[in-house]
């Protein structure tokens, strides 16, 4: 069985390292532990990795947040994985930093990546993986906090918690989303 792993991210050295990022970084800590490399395709940076006997393609869209469906679109149609087999891996401000969330499909809840990948998919049943980034920015501050980077104390828990998504994009891939909901999202 194939899956396509998504993280959402912009792409640029300025941005690598904010909280908008945490999509990015969650990817490449699965490719780095899978020990796979990523390599620049159509649309994103492409790595394939294995998990027992599930084969993961994961995907680091080149078309900026905003436009992230054209890539999503495009892989699973060019690798022919079902919609089921999707998991989009994103920051969410509702969210105190450090919790996780997977879920089977949603709402965008305002994310714009988000809301293009639903348009262009055409349906919001796609499960996602909400890493949050918490909330802690004045009134119309909230692109210079998704923009900003984290704070020394909470880049100390940084590797617990990529370890912790990696260990949950391994369970979706292997049990499936319900049986790994029911396992980490009470944690």
């Amino acid at each position: 069985m194939r899956y396509l792993i998504t993280g959402l991210g912009n792409i640029g050295p300025e941005y690598w390292g904010t909280r908008h990022n945490i999509g990015f970084r969650v990817v490449n800590h699965l490719v780095e532990k899978a020990g796979g490399t990523f390599t620049e395709e159509r649309y994103g940076a492409i790595a394939r990795v294995r998990v027992k006997n599930r084969e993961l393609v994961v995907l680091k869209p080149n078309t900026f947040m905003n436009l992230s469906g054209n890539a999503v679109r495009y892989w699973l149609q060019r690798e022919n994985i079902p919609v089921e087999n999707l998991l989009v891996v994103v920051d969410d401000l509702a969210l105190p930093f450090g919790t996780l969330r997977l879920k089977p499909q949603g709402s965008d809840a305002g994310h714009n990546g988000l809301k293009n990948i639903a348009a262009l998919l055409n349906t919001q049943a796609y499960a996602r993986l909400r890493l949050g980034i918490g909330n802690d920015f004045p009134r119309g501050g909230q692109i210079d906090y998704v923009l900003g980077k984290f704070p020394p104390e909470q880049l100390q828990r940084m590797p617990a918690l990529m370890d912790q998504a990696v260990e949950i994009i391994h369970s979706f891939c292997l049990a499936g989303v319900q049986i790994t909901m029911n396992q980490y999202n009470h944690k």
